[in-house]
């Protein structure tokens, strides 16, 4: 029985090496998924201003949606999207009179992390894959626990305060809670 145990564990570790190097192959990002994403708490940007390099940086969301942005300094940028903050910086360059005709992208590096709690082996935060499902989290997570009721498991979506039912082929994004409850005996 132990050696059963130890068997699955491997192979759910395998499974979730597997697929980490199959998300940083493929990227983070699609251009149309990250066109509508919105920046939350752990997300990390780069600002690239072609006029002057002094401006460019990376950066990191806040716990509290903030970025403090070189010359600028701390800006909410909560709920924008990329272009959106895009816009805010050559806007916040020109007026104040940092930049005349500012160009500059901001490209989202990497995406707020994802996390499950519950009836899993290593509950926790884990680093977003893209296309992750709840059956990948899982195995990223050592897999479940032998109390764990996988056909019970809900999800809080990030932003919202309701929790779904999940099976393992539904889709994880950026900020998500995955809960794995224990199973009724």
């Amino acid at each position: 029985m132990l050696l059963e145990l130890n068997k699955t564990k491997v192979v759910s570790i395998a499974f979730a090496v597997a697929m980490c190097a199959l998300g940083l192959i493929a990227g983070a990002w699609s251009p149309a998924r990250a066109a509508d994403y919105k920046l939350g708490a752990g997300d990390k940007v780069r600002v690239v201003v072609l006029a002057d390099p002094e401006f460019s940086g990376e950066y990191e969301v806040d716990a509290s949606g903030n970025m403090s942005v070189r010359m600028i300094g701390r800006i909410s940028v909560l709920g924008m999207t990329p272009a959106q903050l895009e816009a805010d910086l050559v806007q916040r360059y020109s007026s104040g009179g940092y930049l005349r005709n500012p160009k500059l992208t901001v490209e989202l590096m990497s995406a707020r992390p994802f996390f499950i709690l519950g009836e899993v082996a290593k509950p926790g935060s884990y680093p977003y894959i893209a296309g992750l499902t709840v059956g990948q989290a899982v195995a990223i997570a050592g897999g479940y626990t032998r109390r764990a009721s996988s056909s019970r498991m809900k999800l809080k979506r990030f932003g919202t305060k309701e929790e779904e039912s999940v099976t393992e082929d539904s889709t994880i994004d950026p900020g998500d809670i995955l809960r794995v409850p224990e199973r009724f005996f």
